[in-house]
């Protein structure tokens, strides 16, 4: 029994060898007029066509196929295939024409082949989100979004969003959301709804202002002396020294200050300035009324450590529609060691090209990085810090911006 098997086993494996030494290349069978045999021959690889028929004394003879040209397998054809013709309207090339390949179109970003046309995806309407993305071959596909998730926006790419939990950020559910609202969320007492930036961009902009770029001598001891009204003590002086780069030691030491001084006359003088600005820096940006999307991407698109998509959700349910961007400019300056603000916007807006913000918007954030950096605004930084500092070190030779 045992002597039955291995032969059987040995038959096997050499049947198998066989079979795969005849399966490649393929073959196809020819009568040969010449001997009146017929003859196993070679088929004619990708790329080529047949030319002659094997004979008892040839092997098959194959020749490449020509320019537009193809075959795409192994055959017995006289002539090749040829490629299609260019791609048709909202298609583009996804792979050209060569010996081996038809020409392949497909439909261009943001659209599907239906019935050989190319039409837009599907845009999924508030309450329902995308579960599928659209391909060129596919159209999006939606969802209603399911009990506590919502989508307020219409999309060809969002998907349904969880409703915030309002407990995780400390507030009370005021108002519980649907499929397509978010919950509202509050504070038990009203006076505390409050966006809560602790340096708008116009105190950022001018706290820099008053940053030597070239340092005189124990420069930051010069303006804790000079500075009018309660003086910032010696210990908290020296832990901004330990903690912030001598960039950095001159703003923070006026943020501090001005807590300090908020009740001065002088510093009220400075604030109601300020303010001026501020009235500007909305008139470019207070509209810009973004998508959680559109803010999430232009946020995310800002150097360094990244504001997380909780505290945007937050922001969006703290702060009125047009401080939102300020809310989160601020944030991303705290996390970041009190970066500069400006330049990181200036970051994002270069880096925005693969997320198509509204035209609008991007315009309004290049005026208002513009409008901070005009020689207006130069001169009334100028202005307020000399009248800040008094005709003390008025001397002091100071080179700013």
């Amino acid at each position: 029994m045992n002597q039955w098997l291995c032969c059987a086993l040995l038959f096997l494996d050499i049947s198998m060898k066989w079979t795969t030494q005849e399966s490649f290349p393929p073959k196809y069978l020819h009568y040969d007029p010449e001997t009146s045999h017929q003859l196993r021959c070679d088929k004619c690889p990708p790329g080529t066509y047949l030319k002659e028929h094997c004979t008892a004394s040839r092997e098959t003879m194959c020749i490449p196929c020509p320019d537009d040209y193809y075959t795409d397998r192994w055959h017995t054809s006289e002539e090749c295939l040829y490629c299609s013709s260019v791609c048709k309207e909202l298609q583009s090339v996804k792979q050209e024409c060569n010996s081996t390949h038809n020409r392949v179109c497909e439909c261009e970003e943001g659209r599907y082949l239906e019935l050989e046309f190319c039409l837009k995806h599907r845009s999924c309407p508030p309450g329902s989100g995308v579960v599928q993305a659209g391909t060129p071959e596919r159209n999006t596909v939606c969802k209603r979004c399911p009990d506590g998730f919502f989508s307020n926006e219409t999309s060809s790419k969002a998907p349904c969003r969880k409703h915030t939990n309002c407990s995780v950020f400390g507030l009370s559910l005021t108002q519980k959301g649907n499929a397509t609202h978010d919950n509202i969320c509050s504070r038990s007492n009203e006076s505390t709804q409050k966006c809560g930036i602790d340096v708008t961009l116009c105190e950022e902009a001018f706290f820099r202002f008053a940053v030597p770029t070239k340092f005189t001598p124990n420069w930051l001891s010069v303006l804790v002396d000079n500075l009018p009204g309660t003086k910032v003590n010696a210990e908290s002086v020296a832990r901004i020294k330990r903690r912030h780069s001598s960039q950095e030691q001159t703003f923070q030491l006026l943020k501090l200050w001005k807590l300090q001084n908020k009740d001065q006359d002088m510093v009220k003088k400075i604030i109601q300035d300020i303010d001026l600005c501020e009235n500007g820096v909305q008139r470019h940006i207070g509209h810009a009324n973004l998508t959680f999307e559109q803010l999430r991407a232009l946020i995310e698109s800002l150097p360094g450590k990244k504001v997380g998509t909780e505290d945007i959700e937050r922001t969006r349910k703290m702060c009125k529609s047009s401080e939102q961007l300020l809310k989160l400019l601020s944030l991303w300056r705290i996390k970041n060691g009190d970066q500069d603000s400006l330049k990181g916007l200036m970051h994002a807006l270069k880096h925005l090209k693969a997320y198509h913000l509204p035209k609008a918007v991007t315009h309004s954030l290049r005026k208002t990085i513009r409008f901070l950096h005009s020689f207006t605004m130069y001169r009334l930084y100028q202005k307020l810090f000399l009248e800040m500092i008094g005709n003390q070190v008025q001397s002091v030779k100071i080179s700013c911006l």
